[in-house]
This record gives structure tokens, sequence and C-alpha cells, in this order.
């Protein structure tokens, strides 16, 4: 009985923690996912531009397929614990649409952002500030050469994480996607940085763009990494979750306000306490002994055989 009350306590305390398991372990997955993209992203960056010198049109190759295979492995790798955001504007994009809750969207915002300072991080600890220091550790810039301002930055950035939201949605949202993994995501990120990297950097990701510029100290026009990818995230997710999923009846009230409110508990068996075991196993018995003469009076039901 003990250990049945025991039982009983603890998954009601699972149940009503404001973070089930579940979720430290998805935060957790957001965090080192985050970190494996920026390292990688961000590294490849500082290795073309600052190590090897490789010229331009080579490096713009090098830096998006780095950015775009390490997004695509990422997501593979931690996408069945966490679903793989790792970008603050596709968890804002689900949050729109309804798919992830509230204080679970604020803890998967701040461990990728978490995850892209200690990758910008463990790149300034490699790397010498010689070869960093001009590609400031992978943090995007605007292109001053080709006039890129502050609107036009927020909008190329807006309309790539658009692109990259909407795949999102369309290769791993939508329960009718191909299973591909995260490649089809990596793939639309090498092709937004070969249009966009020398444009702005290409960042499509606020944590992408933070990390790199807390380690570098790095802050030339920042706030075109936060406002453009949200704003392309948003209106990704508010056309393809509402607009082309219109199977999908979404109220726009029933986001769970604590993480699992919306996990049904398949409920234990009826358990009698007032009875011990024993008396638990002979009323089993009993009652596969009244099914046994049931099914032996159906059988007899047709009366005795006519004497002939």
């Amino acid at each position: 009985m003990a250990s049945a009350d025991t039982s009983i306590t603890a998954a009601a305390a699972q149940r009503d923690a404001w973070l089930a398991e579940a979720d430290i372990k998805a935060v957790l997955a957001e965090l080192i996912g985050t970190f494996l993209f920026v390292f990688v992203g961000a590294g490849t960056v500082v290795t073309a531009g600052g190590f090897i010198h490789a010229p331009s049109a080579v490096g713009l190759l090098i830096a998006a397929l780095g950015n775009g295979l390490a997004l695509a492995l990422a997501i593979t790798t931690v996408g069945h614990v966490s679903g793989g955001h790792l970008n603050p504007a596709v968890t804002i994009a689900l949050w729109v649409s309804q798919r992830i809750a509230t204080p679970l969207a604020l803890f998967y915002i701040a461990a990728q952002l978490a995850g892209g300072v200690l990758a910008g991080l463990a790149l300034k600890a490699i790397f010498a500030q010689g070869i960093w220091a001009p590609v400031h550790l992978g943090a995007p810039a605007l292109a001053g050469a080709q006039s890129v301002h502050f609107g036009t930055g927020v909008l190329i950035e807006a309309i790539m994480t658009f692109f990259l939201v909407f795949a999102v949605f369309g290769t791993a949202v939508d329960p009718r996607h191909v299973q591909i993994g995260g490649f089809g995501i990596g793939l639309v990120v090498v092709v937004d940085v070969l249009v966009g990297g020398p444009l702005t950097g290409a960042a499509m990701n606020p944590a992408r763009a933070f990390g790199p510029a807390v380690a570098a100290n790095f802050w030339s026009n920042h706030l075109v990494y936060w406002v453009g990818p949200i704003l392309g995230a948003i209106i990704a997710s508010l056309i393809y979750g509402y607009v082309l999923m219109p199977h999908e009846e979404i109220d726009i009230g029933s986001a769970p306000q604590v993480p699992g409110d919306d996990i049904v508990p398949v409920p234990a068996p009826e358990v009698k306490p007032y009875l011990s075991d024993a008396e638990q196993g002979g009323i089993a018995d009993a009652r596969d002994a009244t099914v046994e003469e049931v099914l032996v009076e159906e059988v007899d039901d047709s009366g005795p055989e006519p004497l002939t």
C-alpha cells in the first residue's frame, strides 16, 4: 500500500510540476542543438574568412554549406526530443500557431541563446584573435559597400526567415510531410545564405547572431537580426498554420499555460484499496469462473436431444 501511495503521489507531483521531466530534457536538447549549429555555422565563417583566407565566392559556398548542413544535422539529432527549433524565431512562430506553451517557449528561447553564446565563446577560445576578429567570430553584418541599410536588412532577413519557417511547417509540422529529418530545412538555409549572405550575413536566427556577437562584442545593426527573423517567422506561421492546414481546427485560446497540461494521462486500473492482494486475486478468479459458466450455459441452451 505504501509503495502504491508513493507512486500516486510522485505521479501527481510530476503532473503538477511547472516543467515536466520531458520538458527539461527538451530544453537541454535545444541548448545542445543550438550550440552545435552555431559552433559549426559560425566556425565555417571564421575558418573560411580568417584562417584559410578563401576567395569571396568560395567562402560564401563554405558558409552556406556549413550553416545548412549543421542545422540539418542538429535538427535531425535532437528533433525527436525537443522538436528541433534551435531558433527563437521558429519557437515564436510555433507559439503563435498554438503549438507550444508560453512557459516552455520562454525556456526554449533562453536555452537557444545560451547555446549560441557558449558556441561563440568556444570559437573565441579556439581561434586566435587575429583570425576571428576580421569576421567578428562569424557574427552577421550588413554589407556597407552594397548600401544595405537597416530597413533593407530587416526586409532581407524577414524574407529569408519566411522561407525557413515555411519549410519548418512544410517538412516537420504538417502531419502530411515527407519524413526527411531536418535536411529540407537545412537546404533552405543553404540557398538563403547563397542569396543573402553577402548582403546581411543571412542569420535568419537571433541565436545565430546573438552568440557570436556576445563573444566578439560586435553589435553593429544587431537589432536587424531580431526584428527581421521574428517578423518573417510570424507571417509564415500565420499563412501555413492557419491557411494551408485547414484540416486542423486550432482554438486560439487553447494553448496550455503549463507544459504538460495538454497531455491526458492514461488512467490506472481500478483497485479497491481495502482488499488484500489475495482477495483481489479471488475476485478475478470468481469473475473468470462466472464467464466460463455463462459460456457453458450458452452452449447447452439448445436443451436435451429428443428421445427416439
